[in-house]
């Protein structure tokens, strides 16, 4: 794995051309010092007095000088590198579908469970400071689990999903939204009925009211929001509700990562309930845009194990986050040991420092 490295001194960098003449300088000493032992009437008399050659121990503290030297010189230019950390400030929103499509069987036992033993199994291996929120959609969407660290709370809202017609997947986005930023005053029934072409605009005000003016709302680059993310989990497509195309477009203004996740089957199912009889599809290009508009990923879930395996992959990508970090003192770590490293073995071999 390449991990990418900025300087913030790069112009120290030139420091480093020392390096070769340290080099230069440690063998014209050598050649210094086998000039002076010939200088000696016998040879044999300069082998015998100085026993065994230390051979190539003479040259291990050098070297480790030199390369502790070379970190230093490194660490003085302070390099900045993006590592992977765990992250410590983290909310998740789960918009899961609960629409009566739901209860086909191609995913056993149903999508449904499915889905929820899933969720739960996620929730179980996310660390205990990620908060999550939970909103469930069918016809309309509505927030049944404000954010929370309560994962008793979330697997008790889970469980008590019911099953409702129609599937509006925009204004699960949209909800998901409002429950991360309560204070920007979204309108669900605005955005649904047109009933303005600012959805954000006030809708009416008393006549005691000042006249405020609405907060200006400024847009980031997409999925740049590091703090907060929606898992979106549907099986079929939408039929009522806020454009899913717009929704994501909301997101994505918002720095906000939308990561999609289709249950079922890509060519529809028939399923009945009292009566009545539907084919259901899952609309794939729907989901891989929203995934794509907020610079996320889709997920494809036609078996519960596929499922799992998905939120096993989302909960390891959601909990960690690259921070570009200054690595000098890392660094000059390293040199100090080096240096340690290389007067300890000098003294040990030699009985002296170099």
């Amino acid at each position: 794995m390449n991990i990418p490295v900025t300087f913030l001194w790069p112009q120290l960098l030139w420091l480093m051309l020392a390096l070769p003449m340290l080099v230069l300088l440690y063998v014209w000493l050598l050649r210094r010092r086998k000039q002076a032992a010939v200088r000696f009437a016998s040879l044999a008399i300069v082998r015998e007095a100085m026993g065994k050659g230390p051979g190539w121990r003479r040259h291990v503290p050098p070297v480790l000088l030199l390369l502790a030297i070379a970190t230093m010189l490194l660490a003085s230019a302070r390099p900045m590198a993006s590592i992977v950390l765990p992250s410590q400030e983290q909310t998740i929103i789960l918009a899961m579908d609960v629409s009566g499509s739901m209860r086909a069987e191609d995913v056993q036992p149903n999508r449904l469970v499915a889905s929820q033993n899933a969720a739960k199994a996620f929730l179980a291996e996310l660390p205990r400071h990620v908060k999550v929120g939970i909103v469930a959609f069918a016809g309309s969407a509505q927030v049944v689990q404000p954010i929370t660290l309560s994962r008793e709370d979330l697997v008790t809202a889970i469980d008590k999903f019911q099953l409702q017609r129609a599937t509006a997947i925009g204004s699960a986005i949209v909800v998901s939204l409002s429950e991360l930023f309560p204070g920007q005053g979204f309108d669900i029934g605005a955005m649904t009925y047109n009933r303005n072409s600012d959805p954000f605009a006030p809708q009416g005000r008393a006549i005691d009211q000042p006249r405020t003016e609405p907060k200006a709302f400024v847009p980031v680059a997409p999925g740049s929001y590091s703090s907060a993310a929606i898992i979106l989990l549907t099986d079929g497509q939408r039929t009522t509700g806020v454009d899913t195309a717009e929704a994501a477009r909301m997101a994505a203004d918002r720095g906000v990562r939308v990561y999609t996740v289709g249950v079922g089957t890509v060519d529809g199912e028939v399923i009945g309930f009292e009566g009545w009889s539907m084919r259901v599809r899952l609309d794939e290009d729907s989901l891989k845009e929203v995934a794509r508009t907020t610079q996320a990923e889709y997920y494809y879930a036609g078996t519960a194990d596929n499922l799992k395996k998905v939120y096993e992959t989302l909960s390891t990508r959601l909990t960690v986050e690259k921070k570009e970090t200054e690595i000098a003192g890392l660094l000059a770590l390293v040199a100090s040991i080096l240096a340690l490293f290389a007067a300890g073995l000098s003294v040990l071999w030699f009985n002296r420092i170099l």
